[in-house]
């Protein structure tokens, strides 16, 4: 059985004369018959290629909008024409499975006209209730109250729009309950679980990416998306004007998601050094890289992986990658950075987002300045509390885990016999191509310092070698 053609994308057929015929719907008369424009072609395969053609040349069809069309197929019309073309990658993807996971499935045989406030009411019910597809032994069988009212913003917008389209007179949507809104809990590290965290993944490896990270508060596309090219490590400008999203083995880069988070950050000069000595370690254009293909970003699923076998080693609580970007913010705040600094250095389109999100933060520093004005000007003796004191971080001894197998970069030592011990080193050199080198000792402790050796050796040509290779293009 041939498979049928997905709807709007034109049709291919055989005609009684042997060729085949490609055929768009380019729109409809004033009647509602469909306008089309056809190709002739004497193969199967010439025909698809001007189909193709035609539905570059005229783009997608005209969809008939009537008041009495299914809401189903109106929801499809708008999030392809107006919707879709000004979001994000990662924002189509979120509102495609909302849209045809979702709404269509339950609401898209009702008419446009016929669709009632009672309607969507009962949808969100069932939504809260009974709407989770995946995942539901984990999570439970309703969904959460954020991606209810995503599902509402979307059929309010899109019954707004055959609003103003004359295709309907009011919005149902407009009026219905929604479970309350409610805020993501903020985990932030302490100090001393900070402190732990980095000792921990200075032994598990990715420590530059993470420092950066805790130094900066960058949002994770914009981080995995550096570039060697956006560090000037003169003047320690950091450029953040990209961001990554990861979709299925694809990279997709686009800019920031506000004018705002296109900015430049003054690193610390500490994290300057770290990432200088770092450079030389690195052979690719990305600043973190993948370890399986270097000319690739290493990839988000990875980094939260290492984040959370590194927060359980070190005994932390297990919080999102995005919790440290409210660490550094948060830690920023209470060591005295003003709140518009803050604003521009994390991206928020403005200061009343900053404060909005963090306003737990400036009300314990409110408390603070209201002891030191108490204790200066009218001169009492009232306490500082003990949790809102600013304390020093105390070394606490703590020795990371030692993981069994050696960190990406390090080479490695096998013994051969009873007197014979071998370090091999396997980096890709300037050109991307995989090289071997061996060196051999009669003890372990001699192989591990002559592979020592081997690895800063080999690392100083290839980095010559990229810098002539640069220089000549």
């Amino acid at each position: 059985m041939a498979k049928r053609r997905k709807q709007g994308s034109g049709t291919v057929r055989k005609r009684t004369d042997g060729r085949w015929e490609a055929r768009v719907v380019t729109g409809y008369d004033e009647k509602g018959l469909p306008i089309t424009k056809s190709a002739i072609a004497k193969t199967r395969h010439e025909c698809v290629e001007k189909l193709n053609e035609l539905l570059e040349k005229y783009g997608p069809p005209v969809t008939r909008c009537k008041p009495d069309m299914p809401f189903g197929d109106w929801m499809d019309f708008w999030y392809q024409t107006y919707n879709k073309p000004k979001l994000r990658l990662s924002s189509q993807l979120g509102a495609e499975d909302r849209i045809y996971k979702h709404i269509i499935p339950v609401l898209g045989k009702i008419p446009l006209n016929k669709l009632t406030q009672s309607d969507l009411q009962q949808f969100y019910a069932r939504l809260k209730t009974d709407g989770r597809l995946i995942n539901v032994e984990y999570y439970g069988p309703g969904l959460s109250n954020r991606t209810v009212r995503l599902c509402h913003a979307s059929c309010r917008s899109a019954l707004e729009k055959a609003v103003e389209e004359g295709l309907i007179r009011v919005n149902p949507a407009i009026g219905c309950k929604l479970p309350p809104k409610k805020s993501g809990e903020m985990n932030v590290l302490t100090q001393e679980e900070l402190q732990r965290f980095l000792i921990q993944i200075k032994e598990d490896g990715h420590y530059e990416l993470f420092l950066l990270e805790i130094s900066t508060g960058l949002r994770e596309g914009e981080l995995l998306a550096l570039q060697w090219d956006d560090l000037n490590f003169e003047t320690g400008e950091l450029y953040i004007n990209k961001t990554v999203t990861f979709v299925g083995h694809e990279i997709h880069l686009s800019e920031p998601k506000t004018k705002s988070s296109i900015r430049t950050i003054i690193l610390p000069p500490a994290v300057l050094q770290v990432l200088k000595a770092y450079r030389e370690t690195v052979n690719s254009r990305w600043m973190f890289p993948s370890p399986v293909k270097a000319d690739m970003p290493v990839r988000n699923n990875s980094v939260r992986k290492q984040l959370q076998k590194a927060l359980e080693r070190a005994g932390c609580r297990q919080v999102r990658f995005h919790d440290l970007r409210h660490t550094f913010a948060t830690m920023a705040l209470q060591h005295g950075m003003d709140v518009k600094t803050l604003s521009a250095i994390i991206g928020h389109i403005s200061s009343a987002t900053t404060l909005d999100i963090y306003s737990h933060v400036t009300d314990t520093m409110q408390r603070q300045a209201a002891v030191r004005i108490d204790r200066t000007i009218c001169k009492t003796d009232t306490p500082v509390p003990p949790e809102e004191a600013r304390q020093r971080i105390a070394r606490s001894g703590f020795q990371p885990y030692k993981s069994k197998y050696r960190k990406p970069g390090t080479g490695g030592v096998y013994q051969l016999n009873d007197h014979l011990w071998e370090g091999r080193y396997s980096p890709r050199d300037a050109h991307g191509k995989r090289i071997s080198r061996n060196v051999y000792a009669p003890t372990r402790e001699e192989c591990e310092a002559k592979l020592a050796a081997l690895i800063t050796k080999t690392q100083s040509e290839i980095a010559a070698e990229k810098a002539k290779l640069q220089s000549q293009n």
